[in-house]
């Protein structure tokens, strides 16, 4: 018997959830109807008795007196008969029947002789019988001798009556389960359905669907429907990382090609015959480039895949000037050894930025200043409405008009900077760190030469 109780909760476990509801309605169901027609019965059956009881109790007295005066028995009530005992259970008179066995039990009879008025019934409501009666006893003195009078009063309508309600109370109970159940079951049915819709979705794209999303109504705010919107949310944020995967894996392929390709020429041609240390050297040194080439392009590829997830900026206050310092020192002596100057103008204040993506972004922009710009390079940092207004300026031919709108696009160089190292992916970068930082970058001349903005929350 102690394994039942988890052996259900097991088979209620492996039933369909429309299933586990309906039977937990038609329990709940079966309980409220069984208390309601409880309650019912017990309320008519009280009602019943009551009225009985007073009867019997008005006859109970009129014969008590007669006795004890030693007159006629009167007559009873429709239906009823009575009985006389002696003092030792023995009957000395009756009406209303043929029956001269005591209508009292012995425990009956002995509680009378002591004194007590006692009530009950004869025969059972279910199943039906015959003789069944409503009785009344107490003690009387006539002449001196005890005598016990016993009223008693057939129930045969009273009990008629009782069973014709237990039948009703049945067939309508009988018939709210069922129709709750149905009910309960086609709400079931209806609240799921959007749930086994999302099922099916999520099982096409476990099949391989592209661009899957889930028919959310937008007029609706239950549970389901917050449900469906949480599942596009997932669906889309795993619609970007496939795509961010897909175009880390096509940028790495694409450009990984041709050092690759390079170094693997350079290294034929060093086989092909017997070599001198210098052009071995030679050799060594164009690969060792083509390997820091692709070490360069490996962290930048790295590095951008981490700011597209959005899950790698850790906001902290810092010194807005110790942050220009930091990522300024090493561009300083270059531009010297060029004969440039490079200034930096910001407010004195703390902002709450990623150092460590900030401060290579701006690096990023100074490089490139440095590298396609010419005469002198600005930096300035503005606060304005909690906001950080990056400036990167130079003096020099400023960018190309048709290489303005795919600045910021990976591995998009203007024609004019091809000549010169590097892997198309600095301004992307920038863009990337940006947008991390909730922010926009924007690229354009000036009349002085180029200027590069970055725009973020701080």
């Amino acid at each position: 018997m102690s394994g039942s109780g988890p052996r259900l909760r097991s088979w209620l476990g492996r039933l369909p959830v429309v299933t586990r509801l309906v039977v937990a309605v038609a329990l709940a169901m079966t309980l409220v109807l069984a208390g309601a027609a409880g309650l019912v019965y017990w309320r008519v059956e009280t009602a019943l008795d009551q009225q009985i009881d007073d009867d019997l109790t008005a006859y109970r007295h009129s014969l008590a007196r007669a006795v004890h005066n030693g007159t006629a028995l009167p007559p009873g009530p429709s239906g009823s008969l009575h009985q006389v005992l002696d003092a030792r259970g023995q009957v000395v008179g009756t009406a209303g029947t043929v029956q001269r066995e005591p209508l009292l039990t012995p425990a009956e009879l002995s509680a009378v002789a002591s004194g007590r008025t006692v009530r009950g019934d004869v025969g059972p409501l279910l199943p039906i019988t015959s003789g069944t009666l409503r009785v009344q006893a107490a003690r009387v003195t006539a002449d001196g001798r005890v005598r016990i009078v016993v009223a008693a009063v057939r129930r045969g309508h009273r009990d008629e009556a009782l069973r014709e309600l237990l039948a009703q109370l049945a067939f309508a109970s009988g018939l709210t389960l069922i129709a709750a159940s149905y009910v309960g079951y086609r709400t079931a049915r209806a609240a799921l359905r959007p749930v086994e819709r999302y099922r099916r979705g999520a099982a096409a794209l476990a099949d391989g669907g592209q661009d899957l999303r889930l028919d959310v109504p937008a007029d609706r705010d239950d549970e389901i429907t917050r449900l469906g919107h949480t599942l596009n949310r997932m669906l889309d944020r795993l619609a970007a990382s496939t795509a961010r995967e897909h175009q880390f894996i096509a940028d790495a392929s694409h450009e990984l090609r041709t050092p690759l390709t390079l170094m693997r020429a350079e290294l034929d041609v060093a086989l092909l015959r017997p070599r001198t240390a210098e052009e071995l050297t030679e050799t060594l040194r164009s690969v060792d480039t083509e390997v820091g080439r692709l070490v360069t392009l490996a962290n930048t590829l790295l590095d951008l895949e981490q700011l597209d997830s959005g899950e790698h900026i850790r906001r902290t206050p810092v010194e807005l000037g110790d942050l220009l310092d930091r990522a300024t020192v090493p561009y300083r002596a270059a531009a010297e050894r060029d004969g440039r100057t490079l200034t930096s103008t910001y407010d004195d204040t703390t902002v709450r930025v990623d150092p460590r993506w900030l401060e290579p972004a701006l690096g990023t922009l100074l490089d490139n200043a440095l590298r396609h710009g010419a005469g002198a390079i600005g930096l300035s940092a503005r606060v304005r409405d909690g906001r950080l207004r990056l400036s990167v300026t130079d003096e020099g031919p400023g960018f190309p008009a048709d290489f303005l709108p795919h600045a910021f696009e990976r591995f998009t160089r203007a024609e004019t900077s091809r000549t010169t190292p590097g892997t198309g992916l600095g301004l992307a970068l920038v863009a990337a760190v940006a947008a991390s930082h909730d922010g926009t970058a924007h690229a354009g001349n000036t009349p002085r030469g180029a200027a590069v903005t970055v725009d973020i929350g701080c």
